[in-house]
Formats: C-alpha cells, structure tokens, sequence
C-alpha cells in the first residue's frame, strides 16, 4: 500500500490540474490563486463548485462531466485518495476540473469574497461527539469560514449516510433560520433518476449495498449571518 501511495502522488505531480501547495505558502498567508481561479485558472467566468472532503473526487469528475459550463475544484488533503479523481479527469480531459491538496481549513487562503458558487459536502466524517463539534464540516466553524468566499446565499449540499449528523445540520439549519432548498432522509427512493444526485462515491455505494439509506440536505448560506451551534 505505502509503495502504491508513493507511485500515486509522483503521478499526480505530473497532472496540471492539480495543485499541491506547501503549508508554509498557505498558512496564515493567501495563496497566488486567491481572487483569480477565473482569470489565472480556468481561463473564463464560469461559476465554481467546491467539493469540500473530496475523496476520490467523484462528484467533482461527475458534476464537471455533466456541467462543462461550470468550473469544480475537489479539495482534501489525502493525496493517495484523490489520485483516482485526478488521474480519470486528466484521461478524460475535463478542461473545467481541478484538484486542491490542502486542509479544509486552510480554504479562506485560497479563495475571495464571493469567489465561490456552490458547495458540496460529500459523506464528511460524522464528527458526532460533542467535543468535536468543531470537526464537522457542517457545523457553525466551517460554515462560517465558508461564508468568506461563497456567494451571497450560495447553496451548500450535504450528502450523508450518517443520520444522526444530517438531523444536526437540519436543526442548525433551522435554528439560524436559513432556507432549506431540498431536505430528504432517503434519497435514491425519494428523488430516484435525478441527474445531480444520481452521482455515487465509492462509500456511497458501498452504503447502498448495505442497504443503508442516504440523507440529503441542501440550503443556502447568506453571508452576513453567524452561524451558531444548534447545541447552545
């Protein structure tokens, strides 16, 4: 495993849509690309998705295949993970694709006010014990730091086989008062052949096989409200 790990990332150094920034260049500091993804990157200015926790980056791959008139950038920190994204979006020769190897909490580095579209929380880790609150990618710190670069009411989507961290997304929804676009606790039943949904991850299906039914939760997010926790 540790030598296909290291055969991955010397592959993904050769790939030009994917970006490895070292931590000194983006720790406390902007990176170069902050503010100009559209001008510097993607060469247009065409509206940027996020896929936040990517993975193997399947929704980026699959949303900018069935979107080319959209920019997505998948972001995690596991390289050996998002090899597999980033190798099939380079053989495929998704021009509107790109992958950011950082932690998540270093996003406001490399992102400007606004400068987002839409969000996309894809099976994150549940994070369920109170003490890590902190940790969860749909709690109030992450929405927070999403708010200073995501459009104004840009739309956050949450999929996850974790009920329990859907329901406490749905509250914190609900507590600040913010708009719930589409909230269901079984997708592949309630919103069977939707195109933008019908995209699996690997744990997706993997759940599905299971027999373990997928919650969906999508709002949007105004960026000139603080989001607080629903356990206060």
């Amino acid at each position: 495993m540790g030598k296909n790990k290291h055969a991955r990332w010397a592959e993904m150094k050769g790939f030009d849509h994917v970006i490895e920034p070292p931590f000194d260049e983006v720790f406390r500091r902007d990176h170069s690309l902050k503010g100009n993804w559209h001008r510097e990157w993607f060469g247009n200015s065409n509206p940027i998705t996020l896929e936040l926790g990517c993975g193997k980056g399947e929704y980026t791959v699959g949303l900018a295949s069935r979107f080319p008139d959209r920019n997505f950038i998948g972001i995690d920190i596991k390289g050996a993970r998002m090899w597999r994204g980033a190798k099939e979006s380079h053989n495929l020769r998704l021009p509107n694709a790109a992958f950011l190897r950082t932690r998540i909490e270093f996003t406001g580095s490399f992102f400007s006010p606004g400068e987002v579209d839409e969000i996309w929380l894809t099976f994150p880790d549940p994070q369920m014990k109170r003490s890590r609150e902190k940790k969860r990618l749909s709690g109030p710190y992450f929405l927070n730091l999403y708010r200073s670069y995501l459009r104004n009411r840009g739309q956050v989507h949450l999929k996850t086989d974790c009920l329990e961290l859907y329901q406490y997304t749905a509250e914190l929804v609900r507590v600040n008062g913010l708009d719930v676009i589409t909230s269901v606790t079984d997708l592949h039943h309630e919103m069977s052949g939707d195109p933008l949904l019908s995209i699996r991850t690997y744990y997706e299906q993997m759940f599905l096989n299971q027999g373990v039914p997928i919650n969906y939760l999508s709002f949007r997010l105004p960026n000139d409200k603080e989001i607080i926790s629903p356990e206060r």
